[in-house]
């Protein structure tokens, strides 16, 4: 697996970089912003990242950081279900790291839903699979839900089921479906 890499930047398209090593290997990588912004306006300039080959069926990509803490947390968001390399990728390009620890923290879904391209089932499995990695007190309660949600929540647990189970099926639901559809889905799951 290669780790990292110490070169030259020799050519940048957008955000991904051309990156010369001194044997002569030259690497495509993709940078996160705050690598960018730190750049110099005139190339060629040395550089030194923390990288993570990705490897799929039909394609080997490259993804650079800046350092260990991006790095780390772009691996933590690729083991959230539902989450890929290119979405973990750009959470971790376009957010600070402290910023998400404190989201993921105050389980504050709305702040994922505002990264381009996360929905709130996302949103909401983030938090979950990172809340118990960063040791945050995380209880559903807190997470800020929309009326819909609450109105769902309420009719199920009038209908017998416990508050805590609705709370942990409610990502699994449709949002594409009424309130109602939503309903019977939930209940569904629930008594499987």
């Amino acid at each position: 697996m290669i780790g990292k890499i110490k070169g030259q930047l020799v050519e940048l398209n957008s955000n991904i970089a051309l990156i010369e090593t001194p044997s002569g290997l030259f690497y495509n990588i993709y940078l996160t912003s705050s690598i960018l912004f730190s750049l110099p306006p005139t190339l060629p300039h040395p550089i030194e990242i923390y990288t993570h080959l990705h490897v799929r069926e039909d394609a080997l990509t490259l993804f650079g950081f800046s350092d260990k803490k991006e790095h780390k947390i772009f691996l933590l968001l690729l083991d959230v279900p539902g989450v890929g390399a290119k979405s973990a990728f750009n959470i971790v390009s376009h957010i600070k790291v402290d910023e998400l620890v404190r989201a993921v923290q105050q389980n504050d879904a709305a702040f994922f839903t505002s990264i381009k391209g996360l929905g709130k089932k996302t949103a909401l499995k983030i938090i979950l699979e990172l809340s118990a990695k960063f040791d945050a007190e995380f209880t559903f309660e807190e997470i800020r839900v929309s009326p819909d949600d609450a109105t769902i929540i309420g009719a199920l647990v009038s209908l017998g089921f416990e508050k805590r189970e609705v709370q942990n099926i409610l990502p699994k639901l449709d949002l594409n479906t009424s309130m109602e559809e939503r309903i019977k889905e939930g209940i569904k799951l629930l008594t499987n």
